[in-house]
This record gives structure tokens, C-alpha cells and sequence, in this order.
């Protein structure tokens, strides 16, 4: 969301994106949960998941992720469990331990800031649900059991390498706002990765953000403008002003937020490849999900189109 944009404009854009997606040939669309923020619409994860799903055709869809703690094992697994019987082989599930907002939210939920120190056991629990094996005696998700949903395990630290390795999973790094531990991380996560039933070898998919345009010089600029990634967390997804801008970015939090999104890929079709391939060379990532900084649908779009050329 952005400007003078509603939630159901963001909804609206959000479809528009993943049939886009789906059209140009990218292999999937994830959603995150967040709470609180006034730029990002997509705190219902499932049921905006369920929506696309109902407008796509073949794309998978997923979460990136679910903030586990946030919820019981149980329902996530009936959500998904319903949305994987309505859409066979469509849907996918990441799982993250933050709150997926500021602490305000745990209590608005219900939940303590102490959940997250079951994650490790109400990810096996959630397992048991999707699978045929629930690990609850005298309880089975319906829906949910059989569909063996794939789960994917996000995070940026040691801990969250540790889990998706000792659980057999993919295991998603948030490079693209986190990158701090990536050299650490992900080398711990092939060494320890043990196969399971989902995940015979190890996976690893790493956020990277992308700043594109028809040429350089007008993707650098994009950059530094409105599409900046220090402004658009900083502004709140506001359009903000030359003045504002630079006054954001010379900040100690922007100083900060450009450091947490080092990760960022900036050029024309002809040049962003290049970068994406060092990028997951240097991640040792089998997979890249790119997050679109421009705050404008018609911006997110054009790069949609844009990278989509450079791998065409």
C-alpha cells in the first residue's frame, strides 16, 4: 500500500501481480504476515493466499511465512490443510518465529512473547497435521491431515539454519532485510541438513531486493528516489520528497536500514542478471525470491515485466 491507495487496492494489485507472475513464468508468489503496518495489507495470510489462488491458474502460492508463534499448530494446519484440498499442489507454507509486528501485537492476539520458544515443537506438531502422522493423540486437522502441505523454514540466524536443517526442510534467509548472519547460516544449514520425507538434499532460497528500469542510469535513480528501500521502510511506504528523502537516508535509522538491505540488485535486464547470479553465488542459493521496492503498482509491475525479460 501506498499514498492515497486502499486495502482494497493493494488486493486488487496484489492479484494483478500473481496472474503477471504467472503469465511471465515465475514459479511462485509468497505473502507475508504482518501486523500493525499501515503500507502492508496482507495480515490475513491465508485468506489473501485463497484469493489469488481462486484467480491463478497453475502459479504455487504461499506464505513468506506465517509468524508461527502468532497462532495454534492446529489452525494454521486446518487454514492450509483447506486451501491445499481447494487447490491441489498450489500451496505452499513458510514458517517464521518473529511476531510479524512490535510487541503490542502479541497482546492484541492473545499470545506471550514467550511462544516463540516452542517453535521448534509446534513446528513437529504442525508436521504431524499435514501429514498422515498427527503427533496429538485424539487429534486430527480436518482439513489438513494427508495434504502434506510443504513447509519451509524462514529465518536469519543460526537457530532458524539449525531447525530447517535438523527438520529435513528448505530453509528461506531473509538476506533482503536481515543479511548479517548469511555467511554463517546457510554454510551450517548444508552442513547439518538432515534428509526427511519433503526434502531429500538441502534447499536454500535468499531474498534479494530489485530495483529495475529501462536503463541504468533511471534504475540508479529509482534507487535514490522513490524506490529507495532505506525510504520505503523509513517513509512507511509514503512518497516522500527529494528534501525528505535525503534527510531520512543521512539519518542514523536510515544509515541502519541501508546496511540491513545491502543486498539489493540495481539495473536494466541486460545488467540485473549478472548481479542476481553473484548474489546467489555469494548466498550459495538454490533459489532466489526477489522483493519489488517501488512503492508504486505500476513501478512493482514494470520490474515484474523487466526481470521476467532478463530471464527470457
Amino acid at each position: 500500500m501506498s499514498g492515497d491507495s486502499t486495502v482494497a487496492d493493494a488486493l486488487r494489485a496484489s492479484v494483478a501481480m500473481a496472474q503477471a507472475a504467472e503469465e511471465r513464468g515465475y514459479k511462485r508468489v509468497w505473502y507475508a504476515e504482518h501486523h500493525n503496518m499501515a503500507s502492508i495489507a496482507s495480515a490475513a495470510t491465508s485468506v489473501l493466499i485463497a484469493h489469488v489462488a481462486a484467480r491463478t491458474d497453475a502459479i504455487l502460492l504461499g506464505s513468506g511465512g506465517i509468524m508461527l508463534p502468532n497462532h495454534s499448530p492446529l489452525t494454521i494446519a486446518e487454514q492450509f490443510g483447506t486451501l491445499a484440498s481447494l487447490h491441489p499442489g498450489r500451496i505452499e507454507l513458510g514458517l517464521g518465529r518473529a511476531p510479524g509486528g512490535d510487541q503490542a501485537i502479541f497482546r492484541a492476539l492473545r499470545r506471550s512473547p514467550m511462544a516463540a520458544t516452542s517453535f521448534p515443537q509446534d513446528v513437529a506438531e504442525l508436521q504431524g497435521y499435514l501429514s498422515d502422522h498427527s503427533i496429538v493423540d485424539g487429534v486430527t486437522a480436518i482439513p489438513g491431515t494427508g495434504t502434506f502441505v510443504p513447509l519451509t523454514i524462514l529465518g536469519s540466524s543460526l537457530f532458524g539454519a539449525q531447525l530447517a536443517a535438523q527438520f529435513g526442510l528448505p530453509y528461506g534467509f531473509a538476506s533482503h532485510f536481515a543479511p548479517d548472519e548469511i555467511d554463517r547460516a546457510i554454510p551450517l544449514y548444508r552442513d547439518q541438513f538432515r534428509p526427511s520425507t519433503q526434502q531429500s538434499t538441502s534447499h536454500v532460497i535468499a531474498g534479494v531486493n530489485v530495483v529495475l528500469a529501462e536503463t541504468d542510469d533511471e534504475a540508479c535513480h529509482l534507487r535514490a528516489g522513490h524506490a529507495a528501500p532505506g525510504g520505503f521502510v523509513l517513509g512507511e511506504g509514503r512518497q516522500l520528497s527529494a528534501s525528505q528523502l535525503d534527510e531520512l537516508v543521512e539519518s542514523l535509522p536510515g544509515q541502519q536500514v541501508k546496511s540491513m538491505l545491502r543486498h539489493t540488485a540495481v539495473g536494466t535486464p541486460t545488467t540485473i542478471r549478472p548481479q542476481l547470479e553473484a548474489f546467489a553465488s555469494l548466498a550459495d542459493a538454490d533459489e532466489l525470491i526477489v522483493v519489488f521496492n517501488d512503492i508504486s503498482e505500476a513501478g512493482r509491475m514494470r520490474c515484474l515485466h523487466l526481470l521476467a525479460d532478463a530471464y527470457g
